[in-house]
């Protein structure tokens, strides 16, 4: 297992911004747009911390696994998993279906993509 130390960093600060956009925000933009795009980067920086993954491969199994707890939700299957009443399993996986979530996914995928190549083409003009 390959540890990257600016990875797990970046992952439990945006961890941390998760946890209180869920705890604090009750908007109809930060929390629903922005959380959802910060939860595709959160996946990322896991991935690349702990992974030797590539940069554009990570960003597409991040965004396929908020695709698929989103197609999960749309099946209801925290429900059919019978964790309805988990309150953990309910916020991990979530409740409530919103086609719109594909596109803040979408998002953040992309925004993780500009934010890597523009730090790797810092990186490489600084040298």
């Amino acid at each position: 297992m390959t540890l990257r130390p600016s990875y797990v960093l970046a992952m439990i600060a945006a961890l941390g911004i998760e946890i209180a956009i869920a705890r604090f925000v009750h908007d109809e933009f930060v929390r629903p747009y922005l959380g959802d795009s910060l939860a595709v980067a959160t996946v990322y920086l896991a991935l690349r911390a702990v992974t030797p993954l590539p940069m554009v491969t990570a960003v597409a199994i991040a965004f396929a696994f908020a695709c698929a707890i989103e197609v999960g939700q749309f099946f209801h299957l925290v429900d059919l998993l019978g964790l309805g009443t988990n309150r953990v399993a309910r916020i991990v996986l979530g409740t409530t279906f919103a086609p719109t979530d594909f596109a803040a996914y979408a998002g953040g995928a992309v925004c993780v993509l500009a934010i890597e190549r523009a730090r790797r083409f810092r990186w490489r003009v600084s040298r």
